[in-house]
């Protein structure tokens, strides 16, 4: 068995649009496809046994409803010879839970080469997810040729990625309630970074500080000295004590303060470093090299007696308290410590770092200090009933437990905890007191504030041990965006086969002309406010995260190609309105799309994207494209090239909302009432109304504009003012007009892209028609030879060249079947091959008669504009 393919989907997909996290893999079974089971009956038996909890029902997502997607597998399945692309992706899915990545979508099913499986499934972590599959094919492997597994050590590096890639459950906390309340996030490259909402509306979280995080509040609280002196300035209690960098310092304090005390780096944090009731010297000297560790400074203070008690104080308001308490284990008078230890650790809800809701205590060199100083070691028994702390602080990461005292607060204690969040100047605080009772005022029980804390962990409050867990995240995002704000911009999003790009900038263009900031992507590269940032290919999700991620822009505009799509899914999971111009036969055999059927489900994964309320603009004269009105779940528009279109008539007459192409003019329709936007001759793009695909264009970018609240006089500015030329649409319909003969530049580079080119040529009057076209490498036969058919339709001579990349055909091929097509409706048709572009472009700016229209189906847009721009400059000066 071996994986030919795996990708990673990270937003809404072909192969789904509800689970975006999905890594696609296709594998192909080899020797084990077909009936593998009927020649393997140890199969079933070897494996439930090695993946006992696979056949256990599971969730079905947050609902926790059962579907078929998540049904278990079964031993009696696995006797009837269920597919193995099917025990793969449950094999996937088992990994990564047992490594503490609760998921469970996915599905597999053959694929067009014999012997061959997609399987598909979700995952947490991308590279646990990827790792997953190609373990969980590695396993299927050797259980089909009956060779031993061993679970644990791929158990471990998933959980060790797991531990490396998470964001910790602080972070998912605000980030799964904002993904509640439908604001979008994205998790910026190479950090643990989050940004919550696009645009101008972004705020931005890091762990537990945020966009409003004070820098001055964090540098206070870090320096541990300086938060007391403040807080004892503005009347909080807290414990006495003094910074000292020796051991003459710490006798010093000891002589002042007296016995005990605590130890703890002056800019520590988490705990790291502390030791807590000192009662002697040695211990003393052994808390001072341990804070020495962390800070040559180290904090000596009087230990409070009481309990430890974590206050969380959110925009000024305290939203949680949570009594701590260390980790510790209670004798039965006959078990060692490490055997308590190991039973606690059996407590299903404790596990490696943040995976579960308690962290599994570990007998650290900390531990057996504590150990040491009591006269105990790990193989201690320790008396029946009798507690032992292993730790010195009650840190929820070192194994210590939380129990929620929310509702035992004292008013007086709840104003200290606001007043002290507000004296340090932090918007998400941690405080850290000693006292015996919580429940009565600090003042009066001789506790005292002992720590504060910026970016206070969030897991005690959410999943407490004991108590009523407490959704603290919530209050965070309503300071981030306050009632009646927005995370989001208005995303309108555009796909096609052909024209995707004009429609994309003729939108963008309406859209600047009304004051909005845009970032818009296209096939070019990407702009934000007019201004090209990235050059090259720019339609998949990485391009339009760049636009949502630009904290200038107010309104993204995004081109979506069918690549980006299948590549790595949408770089949004919804948008405003969805535009899709056609559906035709281009790169057909890439990627595993076959059939224009299959092209059209993967460009409907775009309306399917559409809000509720949005809107999916539909061209109404594509059978593929009119049909995916019954596939989305928003308000559908449509457009046509006919008034007298019935599905036109049929939507409008139903109350719904077109534009169509009637008497010369662009004209939307809505219910019983037309609103004619302009003639379509006006608009510079259709060059005169003869280029119709760009009355196409125009008719969509139209309808986009009145659906997102543009009026008349907006729409009709804005295409009367889209001037297509080299710089605004390089390689769209670029005409230059030379003394003797005009160029015009495209990049028709499909059959039905073509076809519509020919229209406009035959209503282009010329002595002669000469044009540059090129085989096409990456498309099927049938497609390269439709094209040079038509090609050889439109032009009285043809120079043929060759593309740099000929995507694994060779050039002889390419040549014999672009000049077989060429001649298939004109036998005598002169061909010229120069298989240079640069060569081919000047042949034809020598041999361009007077009168005549030469056309330049470029692969390289900016080289050859460029080269045209020189000749124009030459031709002017001679």
């Amino acid at each position: 068995m071996k994986i030919i393919d795996i990708r990673t989907m990270r937003g809404p997909s072909y192969w789904s649009v509800k689970h975006t996290k999905l890594i696609v893999s296709k594998v192909d079974l080899e020797e084990f496809a077909g009936t593998w089971s009927n020649g393997i009956p140890d199969f079933p038996a070897q494996f439930m046994a090695l993946f006992p909890k696979i056949g256990q029902p599971q969730p079905g997502g947050i609902s926790g409803r059962q579907s078929p997607k998540h049904a278990p597998l079964n031993e009696d399945q696995l006797n009837d010879g269920e597919p193995l692309g099917h025990v793969i992706q449950h094999v996937a899915l088992e990994l990564q839970r047992l490594a503490g990545m609760p998921v469970y979508w996915g599905k597999s099913y053959p694929a067009r080469e014999e012997g061959v499986e997609y399987v598909v499934f979700a995952y947490q972590e991308e590279r646990a997810g990827r790792r997953a599959v190609e373990y969980a094919v590695e396993i299927v492997e050797a259980l089909c040729r009956q060779q031993p597994v061993d679970l644990k050590p791929i158990i471990d590096e998933l959980h060790e990625i797991r531990e490396d890639e998470f964001i910790g459950p602080s972070t998912y906390s605000i980030v799964a309630e904002a993904a509640s309340r439908n604001i979008p996030y994205i998790q910026l490259k190479n950090s643990s970074i989050i940004q919550l909402g696009y645009g101008v509306n972004q705020k931005r979280i890091w762990a537990t500080t945020t966009s409003f995080t004070s820098h001055a509040g964090v540098e206070v609280a870090g320096n541990k000295n300086r938060t007391k002196a403040m807080l004892n300035d503005a009347g909080v209690p807290v414990p006495r004590g003094t910074t000292v960098y020796s051991e003459n310092g710490l006798r010093d304090a000891i002589d002042e303060l007296g016995f005990p005390i605590v130890t703890k780096p002056l800019d520590g944090n988490h705990g790291k470093g502390a030791t807590i009731r000192i009662m002697n010297w040695d211990d003393a000297v052994a808390g001072l090299k341990a804070a020495q560790e962390y800070s040559r400074a180290v904090i000596v203070e009087q230990f409070v007696e009481g309990f430890d008690f974590r206050l969380l104080v959110v925009n000024g308001k305290l939203i949680a308290a949570a009594k701590r308490t260390p980790a510790a284990v209670t004798g039965d008078g006959s078990s060692t410590i490490q055997q308590l230890i190991d039973k606690v650790n059996e407590d299903p809800r404790r596990g490696v770092g943040h995976e579960k809701v308690l962290t599994s205590i570990k007998a650290d060199k900390h531990t057996l200090d504590i150990l040491e100083g009591k006269g105990l070691t790990l193989e201690s028994v320790l008396p029946a009933d009798e507690t032992l702390y292993l730790k010195s602080t009650a840190n929820i990461s070192t194994g210590g437990t939380a129990t929620d005292v929310t509702d035992n607060m004292h008013p007086y204690n709840v104003l200290l905890a606001e007043r002290v969040a507000g004296i340090v100047g932090l918007d998400i605080c941690g405080i850290d007191l000693m006292a015996t009772d919580i429940a009565v005022p600090l003042n009066e029980s001789r506790g005292a504030v002992i720590e504060v804390n910026a970016a206070p962990g969030f897991r005690m409050h959410i999943a407490p041990a004991e108590g009523l867990p407490r959704n603290v995240a919530a209050p965070v995002v309503d300071m981030l965006f306050p009632p009646g704000s927005t995370a989001r911009i208005p995303i309108i999003a555009i796909t096609g086969t052909n024209g995707k790009t004009t429609t994309t900038r003729l939108i963008a263009h309406m859209v600047a002309s009304k004051g909005y900031k845009v970032g818009f992507t296209t096939t070019d590269g990407i702009y934000i406010q007019g201004v090209q940032l990235q050059k090259g290919d720019c339609t998949g999700g990485q391009s339009a995260e760049f636009v949502l991620k630009d904290p200038t822009v107010n309104y993204a505009v995004l081109e979506t190609a069918r690549g980006g799509m299948l590549r790595s899914g949408l770089g949004f999971h919804t948008c405003d309105i969805a535009v899709v111009t056609n559906v035709a036969a281009d790169h057909l055999g890439l990627r595993d799309i076959y059939t224009v059927e299959e092209m059209a489900a993967v460009k409907g994964v775009l309306p399917r994207t559409v809000r509720k309320n949005g809107w999916a603009v539909l061209n109404a004269d594509d059978d593929l494209v009119y049909a995916m009105a019954r596939t989305v779940d928003c308000r559908v528009a449509l457009f046509s090239m006919r008034d007298d279109n019935p599905r036109i008539q049929e939507h409008v007459e139903a109350g719904g909302v077109a534009a169509v192409y009637e008497e010369g003019y662009v004209t939307i329709y809505r219910n019983s009432y037309k609103l004619r936007i302009d003639r379509a001759a006006e608009f510079p793009v259709t060059l005169g109304g003869r280029a119709g695909f760009n009355i196409e264009n125009s008719l969509a970018a139209a309808l986009a504009g009145y659906l997102a609240g543009f009026d008349k006089d907006e729409i009709k500015t804005a295409l009367r003012t889209f001037i297509p030329s080299a710089t605004k649409t390089p390689g769209r319909m670029n005409i230059y007009k030379f003394p003797d003969f005009e160029v015009v530049v495209d990049y028709a580079h499909n059959t039905a892209g073509i076809t519509k080119f020919a229209e406009f040529m035959e209503a282009t009057p010329a002595t002669h028609k000469i044009g540059i076209v090129s085989g096409l490498g990456d498309r099927r036969d049938e497609d390269t030879l439709g094209f040079a058919r038509i090609a050889g339709r439109i032009f009285d001579e043809v120079i043929l060249r060759q593309d740099r990349d000929l995507r694994g055909k060779s050039a002889e091929f390419l040549r014999d079947i672009m000049e077989r097509g060429l001649r298939l409706d004109k036998p005598d048709l002169k061909i010229t091959y120069i298989e240079n572009e640069p060569d081919a472009i000047d042949h034809l700016l020598q041999h361009t008669p007077q009168g005549g229209v030469g056309v330049i189906f470029t692969e390289n847009i900016s080289a050859t504009l460029a080269k045209l721009d020189e000749f124009e400059k030459t031709s002017a000066e001679s």
